[in-house]
């Protein structure tokens, strides 16, 4: 074991452009490590309409909709969720253009060696660990007195003003969402709200994918379920990457360019005594494209 957490000299982003062989720590050990397959199935993944959500006249409907999705799969894209799509490129946009900053200009704002928050990648606990082959900028966003603003770029311009609004907009949708499904349940609309608490931890994460000699053998991130409540993700227009594992199998998910996708975590699936899933999934790589994500993790109140 390393003696203590330790931060990776190299970012993804140089090995990518070096085009060497990466290091063995990256190669994915797991029990389906020789399957590391882009061409799964892909998910016919449920999608629920925000607005007919909320409108009473509308809203059984897509409430029936809503429990199937995070019962069976514990995820489904959702649409008609009052975010423009000029400004979900914009998110896009700030994040890319972040990532295209010189190491220089990236690297003021890096973690420190025994914490997650700011830009770089893996913290190494482990000898023996695997390393999941992004780059990421992760930033505290609420509760606001815990925000470390010293991570959050300057440049580009926008990136923070940019960060807080569609944030916002996220924390509004997760209160309708987690009304929405204690409902679906028959449970007291606020029966999940209360339970999320009065302040909640908000936590993004920017992710950058360069393209993978090895994505044979090499994940963007390993098998994993989220410790969330609801997680929001805004996905790449063009690339895909994630999967998400039932019954044993893999399954790829479609690009819908302006819905966000969301599933539920391990939080929602203790709160619902398991009838909500809590999916497990990944992120595999490609040898040709870069791919831009960020993931909004909403969390419970820890008191």
């Amino acid at each position: 074991m390393a003696a203590k957490a330790e931060l990776i000299s190299n970012s993804v982003q140089e090995m990518a452009v070096d085009g060497k062989e990466p290091p063995v720590k990256y190669f994915y050990k797991g029990n389906d490590a020789g399957v590391l397959d882009a061409s799964v199935p892909l998910i016919d993944i449920p999608v629920v309409d925000l607005g007919l959500l909320t409108s009473p006249s509308t809203s059984a409907r897509e409430l029936e909709k809503l429990h199937l999705a995070v019962s069976s799969w514990g995820c489904f894209q959702v649409v008609n969720h009052g975010m423009a799509s000029s400004f979900l490129d914009k998110v896009r946009e700030v994040s890319k253009r972040f990532f295209a900053l010189s190491m220089e200009d990236k690297q003021k704002y890096s973690r420190e060696a025994d914490s997650i928050e700011g830009y770089g990648n893996d913290m190494i606990l482990s000898d023996h660990q695997t390393i999941d082959w992004t780059d990421r900028l992760y930033l505290t966003i609420s509760p606001e007195d815990q925000r470390k603003i010293k991570f959050w770029p300057e440049n580009p311009k926008d990136f923070r003003e940019t960060l807080n609004e569609y944030t916002m907009k996220l924390q509004e949708m997760n209160e309708i969402l987690l009304r929405a499904m204690a409902m679906s349940l028959s449970l007291e609309e606020s029966c999940f709200l209360d339970q999320y608490g009065e302040r909640p931890l908000v936590t993004a994460r920017f992710n950058f994918y360069p393209p993978c000699p090895r994505p044979d053998r090499i994940l963007g991130v390993k098998p994993h379920a989220d410790a969330s409540a609801i997680t929001f993700l805004l996905q790449d227009k063009e690339v895909e990457g994630l999967q998400f594992l039932k019954d044993d199998e893999w399954f790829r998910v479609p690009i819908i360019p302006h819905a966000l996708l969301i599933n539920v975590g391990d939080q929602v699936e203790i709160m619902s005594n398991g009838i909500f899933k809590s999916p497990v999934h990944r992120v595999v790589t490609n040898t040709e494209k870069e791919r831009n994500t960020l993931a909004v993790f909403c969390i419970p109140d820890s008191k």
